[in-house]
Parts: structure tokens; sequence; C-alpha cells
């Protein structure tokens, strides 16, 4: 295992929506890690892509998460690989996949799992996705962990992301995790 590196990474962020995130156990910090990741992969060229669960259900992604103009994949199935044109939207010389969102052992769990399927390295930022209860929050990092996805947390991905404080863009990123 290597570290993240933001030349083979695409940030995938899963569900974080207006109806759905009021009701998870640390969906304040889900969505404010969420954020900061996105603006690090915005910074650093990493591209971006969004899922929604059901959006006229669930309403659009959160606008704390700056997602507008971001690729967006509305979609039905919980496991998103399984929806029409997802791989797509993945740039395809970008391997590993940073994931974040919600629910952790419904939506993250089967799309981190389908994507270790598809042949994907996967990282899961543990501090950047929610569940309604901890306890399934917990059970899906530990299946996601079995099953081959790395668990990292924010900090741990921008500061991979970075790989040396010579980075003109150093002070920018560090000041998202202060």
């Amino acid at each position: 295992m290597r570290t993240i590196d933001r030349d083979r990474t695409t940030l995938l962020v899963i569900d974080l929506q207006q109806r759905l995130t009021p009701a998870l156990e640390g969906g304040e910090q889900a969505i404010a890690n969420s954020g900061k990741l996105i603006a690090a992969a915005k910074a650093l060229g990493v591209p971006v892509v969004v899922t929604e669960q059901n959006p006229k259900g669930l309403g659009p992604t959160v606008p704390e998460l700056s997602a507008d103009g971001l690729p967006t994949l509305a979609k039905m199935e919980f496991d998103a690989t399984r929806a029409d044109g997802f791989f797509e939207m993945l740039p395809k010389d970008r391997p590993d996949i940073l994931v974040t969102g919600c629910e952790a052992h419904i939506c993250v769990l089967q799309t981190v799992l389908g994507l270790i399927d598809g042949g994907h390295e996967v990282y899961v930022a543990q501090d950047a996705i929610g569940s309604r209860r901890a306890e399934s929050k917990e059970a899906a990092v530990e299946r996601m962990r079995r099953h081959g996805a790395e668990i990292v947390t924010t900090e741990m991905a921008i500061f991979e992301w970075l790989s040396t404080a010579a980075d003109p863009r150093f002070r920018q990123l560090a000041a998202l995790i202060k």
C-alpha cells in the first residue's frame, strides 16, 4: 500500500443531501470534512464526482459543499457502481478513489464494495462519512476494511495529496485542518 497520490485519485462524494444529512450522527462533521476534501481537491486538481440518491425525495447535495458545477450523478441504486453512467464519470487515468458521504452502512458501503470489485484502490475518509447510528457506521467501516478499503482521515488524505511542505498550496490547505 502506498500513500494517496493526487495524480491517481478521484474524490467521490456520496449522497450528502439536504433531507438526509440532518438525521446522521456526526452529520455536521461528515459535511465539514467532505467540504475540506472538496476544497483541497479543487486546489490540487483532483477530480471530484458527486452522487445524489433519489434527489426528488432527498433533495440536492447540501449547499455547504459547494458542489455546483461538479459532475453529479442522480441515482436510485444504493451501489453507485450499478447506476447507468457511473463509471463513465470517473477519469480513466485515475484508478484510486477517495470516498466520503452517507450513509456509511448503505450507499457508501455498497459503492466501496463495487469499486473494489471493479479493480479500484479505495480509500474511505472515516471522519467524512456518516450513518444514523454509530454502530452502523462502525460495522460498515470494519466491513470495508476487511474487503480491502484503506480507512483514512481527512487530514491524512490532504497531507498525502500535498506530500511536501514545499508545495506552494501547503499553507492554504493546512489552514483547512485548523
